[in-house]
């Protein structure tokens, strides 16, 4: 299956009425797992779609991300980034570098939790981690 039908299935599963650019972002970002920026996938996607536009980017990962079609991550203290991988996993920042990758991780659980004060229903498992990638700890 092509990564353009991939792309339109998650959106329809999503509830996203697919049009071109909002098939053409998800597929970037579900095929880019370099977490960019709405600048990045901009600049990366405007070469062979000019009549996309830097507020249409914007619009779109906001509304992928409120259908759980993508994810936001929040690790970069200076930009807001996008992840097509919408599988539990957690992120590694490299502080000397800045590149975010993918960190698998297996037991992730988004199940109600108590204490004995309070009720808490989890919805969603942020887990960062910062330090040095293989690359630039040498």
């Amino acid at each position: 299956m092509s990564t353009f039908t991939e792309s339109k299935k998650r959106l329809e599963k999503c509830g996203i009425k697919p049009s071109l650019q909002r098939i053409a972002v998800t597929e970037y970002l579900m095929t880019h797992c370099t977490h960019p920026t709405v600048d990045t996938i901009f600049n990366d996607l405007y070469p062979s779609i000019p009549t996309l536009s830097k507020t249409t980017v914007y619009n779109t990962v906001k509304l992928l991300a409120e259908h759980n079609a993508i994810s936001t991550v929040n690790i970069d203290e200076k930009n807001v980034r996008y992840d097509g991988d919408i599988s539990k996993h957690a992120h590694f920042r490299c502080k000397h570098c800045g590149c975010i990758f993918d960190v698998p991780i297996s037991n992730i659980k988004a199940d109600p939790i108590e204490n004995d004060t309070e009720n808490f229903i989890i919805m969603d498992t942020l887990l960062y981690y910062k330090g040095l990638c293989k690359r630039c700890k040498s």
